[in-house]
């Protein structure tokens, strides 16, 4: 039995989307974020040293990190389901695209979300306007402009055909789906990309996404 151990409002729940499109039984371990800090339990650490969010055990087997997971459920299950045959250039933006997602995409969000939370956490007072200075001088200059650059590459991305990685919907849109839900909820992913937008929206709208959501609960992208 694969079982996931599922920590909330984390990148763990494109898992528990794959196992739905893949349509295999699977078991969802819970673990709870702390209030204050936001960080993962330490009970997490006796799964994978790290502590760290999405990882699998099936069998004997524990697999950690988003892509790694993708492509073993793939390859394993997928019985040529959810990826391109391989040879061809639909296999490598297939490949590309599992690799991009956290690779490329989600450093400068991250870095966003980092940057906002020192803009707006507690600290002495004298402190304040010189933490946010510097956090508003790296976003302006750096984060902001990158977090643009990548949405704009990939809404020219699905202007070339209808998903990542070709005219079928793949395992790399769901490991896509993470960076676009946090430029959608912060990151400036609005109305000037009309694509990703309707990628979104298309997505929202697949049964096994939708039984993703009730398996792991409230989704609020926080890592």
């Amino acid at each position: 039995m694969i079982i996931v151990h599922h920590l909330n409002n984390s990148r763990s729940q494109r898992v528990l989307w794959l196992l739905e499109e893949l349509g295999l039984d699977y078991e969802v371990k819970r673990y709870e974020r702390d209030s204050k800090t936001m960080l993962a339990p330490d009970t997490l650490r006796q799964v994978h040293p790290l502590g760290k969010s999405p990882v699998i055990t099936d069998g004997d087997l524990t697999i950690a990190e988003s892509g790694a997971i993708v492509e073993y459920l793939v390859d394993r299950y997928g019985a040529g389901r959810l990826a391109p045959g391989r040879g061809g250039e639909s296999r490598l933006k297939y490949t590309y695209f599992l690799h991009y997602a956290e690779g490329s995409a989600m450093p400068p969000l991250l870095l966003k979300l980092v940057f906002d939370r020192i803009e707006k956490g507690p600290m002495p007072f004298f402190a304040k306007p010189i933490a946010k200075a510097i956090a508003g001088r790296a976003k302006s200059t750096f984060i902001e402009p990158q977090i643009k650059r990548h949405l704009d590459y990939l809404e020219s991305e699905l202007a070339q055909r209808p998903w990542f990685a070709g005219d079928e919907f793949s395992a790399a849109d769901i490991q896509m789906s993470f960076p676009l839900e946090a430029a959608a909820a912060r990151g400036g992913l609005d109305a000037r990309y009309p694509r990703l937008q309707a990628f979104l929206e298309r997505i929202h709208q697949r049964p096994a996404y939708r039984k993703a959501l009730e398996r792991g609960g409230e989704y609020g992208l926080l890592s």
